[in-house]
């Protein structure tokens, strides 16, 4: 396929795309969930889970195996604008008070998930084919774990702002947990693309580079950021464009270092100083270019599951065990070590629920995986199940722990008044 021939798919599949990117969510906002979750199971939609097998003529002819690598890239586009935004968001809601809550519970959350999907993905050898000849079982394990162990760190930033919950306890401890736990993963999934690759220049790169790209954000980009946005000779267009320079830059770099755009992003998110020509710039950048590109993010990611593949009673038994695994794993361990460090049950039951959700970091993860030859279909539909499963109950336990804490006011109340006549006497 030519470029001439490429350019007029590219449009026809961004229509539809678009569409029911929109579509899909508005439905699903009707019961609670936030719109990328609806554009999570969109994309799902429009692979061959549902339309491919129902008009496999239809999918192929809108989606081409020539679009997929520019699907990708321009989903990377707005990959980099959401993160870059989730960065904004998360330094402006970033309270003081949690770091020794935050670093336990963020512990529980990746080492409890990563032993677990380690376990379960070994027990599996021989018995489900969901690994790739020429990769051995330790790296397959290695990885389900450090998927397992990922939180969806943009998902939840977003969850939080718009359910108002960034200056409640659990909102400012998920905030820093989900932070901490998406950075320690990430170097994980370095170092596992390190072992698989047999050379140890990988982690090296990842951990050497992290450390020198933190120095040049500090000392030099943030100092940078803040000048032009207050500078009375710079403009607005001037603004964005530099800003957006700083951020390509960024994501480039972190690319390379084995990272991944998606932390560079969030870096210089975080960056960005508080004025009203910085939110404007922000604005800008992750309003558009995220509503316009995520959503073909998400429909590469639908194009390479197959729901279809859990007719084999193995694969299917296997991708449940990993949702249980997951939810205990994560959910479980976050609770419990809330608890131990002295927060109420309620606390720590949100807390937990909001570390569950997967969503966008794992499919992130998952299509590293795929490009790097460790993952493949199989592995790929079950992990994208626990990703969907995960981050779609995130809303509808919120909203019960809510019910529930709102019923027991008025026990209190009416406990209250009941017991005023005996404190009086």
């Amino acid at each position: 396929m030519t470029v001439t021939q490429l350019a007029p798919r590219f449009f026809l599949a961004a229509v539809v795309i678009l569409l029911v990117c929109r579509a899909v969510p508005r439905g699903l906002s009707r019961a609670g969930q936030p719109p990328v979750v609806g554009e999570m199971i969109a994309g799902v939609l429009l692979g061959p889970s549902l339309l491919g097998l129902l008009a496999p003529g239809a999918e192929a002819a809108l989606f081409p195996a020539a679009l997929l690598p520019v699907l990708y890239v321009v989903g990377q586009v707005g990959l980099v604008a959401f993160m870059f935004q989730a960065g904004h968001e998360f330094k402006s809601h970033l309270s003081r008070g949690v770091a020794g809550t935050a670093l336990t519970v963020s512990a529980a959350g990746i080492v409890v998930p990563l032993a677990l999907g380690v376990g379960l993905t070994l027990a599996a050898r021989g018995r489900v084919a969901i690994f790739v000849p020429g990769v051995s079982s330790a790296v397959s394990a290695a990885f389900v774990g450090v998927a397992l162990a990922i939180t969806a760190f943009p998902m939840l930033a977003r969850i939080i702002t718009e359910r108002g919950l960034a200056g409640s306890r659990h909102g400012s401890l998920a905030l820093a947990n989900g932070a901490m736990d998406d950075l320690v993963a990430w170097c994980l999934l370095a170092a596992v693309l390190s072992v698989h690759s047999g050379r140890s220049w990988p982690v090296i790169e990842a951990v050497g580079g992290a450390v020198l790209f933190a120095a040049v954000v500090l000392l030099v980009l943030r100092r940078f950021l803040a000048q032009v946005m207050v500078h009375p000779t710079v403009g607005d267009e001037t603004r964005l464009v530099l800003t957006v320079v700083v951020l390509f830059a960024a994501a480039w770099f972190t690319d390379e270092i084995g990272l991944y755009s998606v932390f560079g992003a969030f870096s210089i998110g975080m960056a960005m100083p508080a004025s009203a020509q910085a939110e404007r710039v922000v604005h800008t950048v992750g309003f558009t270019t995220r509503v316009l590109f995520l959503p073909m993010f998400f429909t590469y990611s639908g194009l390479n599951t197959r729901f279809g593949l859990f007719g084999d009673p193995s694969l299917l038994l296997f991708s449940l065990a990993a949702v249980v695994v997951a939810v205990v794993g994560k959910f479980g361990a976050c609770w419990a070590a809330a608890r131990i460090r002295g927060e109420s049950q309620a606390t720590a039951a949100r807390l937990g629920t909001l570390m569950n959700a997967r969503g966008l970091m794992q499919l992130i993860a998952l299509n590293v995986g795929l490009q790097a030859g460790i993952v493949n279909r199989r592995l790929f539909t079950a992990l994208v199940l626990v990703a969907l499963v995960t981050t779609v109950m995130t809303a509808p336990v919120l909203a019960l722990l809510d019910r529930r804490a709102a019923s027991q006011v008025p026990e209190d109340a009416e406990h209250q008044a009941a017991e005023a006549p005996l404190n009086t006497r």
